[in-house]
């Protein structure tokens, strides 16, 4: 993914992103910038966001997200709108949630490395195989009608009340 480049907008949006770190170091890592943008940017924050980030910096972002960032309706949000429906799995921390994951790991104190033959790319790799396989398993879905639908629904549920 290109780098996002440090102008006095995307430096004035930054603070608004990552609060935690100047925007310089925010800026730094697109791919984590982008991760917390497709969180808690709004919309004008993205609109200036995407003058820089061609839709294929932005799936990559999507691909390469740290875990723990993104909640669940925005990552279900940002793959729809990269035309990824249903949406692959987030990414997802991995903290030895089993005893299969212990055994794994060598009790050497502090400083355990997991033994693990299986490298996590290759682990992200074979998941995304999966999803594919998934999807191609699904019946294609008419994304119009879909968008249609949802805004019959929505017009229906909080629409301007007819006049009698």
């Amino acid at each position: 993914m290109r780098a996002i480049p440090a102008t006095p907008q995307t430096l004035s949006i930054a603070p608004r992103i990552i609060w935690f770190e100047p925007p310089e170091q925010a800026l730094a890592d697109p791919i984590r910038f982008m991760a917390y943008a497709m969180t808690y940017a709004r919309h004008e924050d993205m609109r200036v966001i995407r003058q820089y980030v061609s839709d294929e910096d932005f799936r990559e972002a999507l691909d390469r997200a740290p875990p723990g960032i993104i909640d669940p309706r925005s990552w279900a949000y940002w793959n729809s709108k990269m035309g990824r429906y249903p949406p692959p799995p987030p990414p997802r921390r991995n903290f030895g949630e089993s005893e299969a994951a212990c055994a794994l790991t060598e009790s050497v104190g502090r400083n355990s490395q997991p033994i693990s033959s299986r490298d996590p790319e290759e682990l992200r790799r074979d998941g995304r195989e999966a999803w594919l396989k998934m999807r191609q398993q699904q019946p294609p879905e008419d994304l119009e009608r879909v968008r249609s639908r949802a805004r019959e629904d929505w017009l229906a549920k909080f629409g301007p009340e007819t006049k009698k």
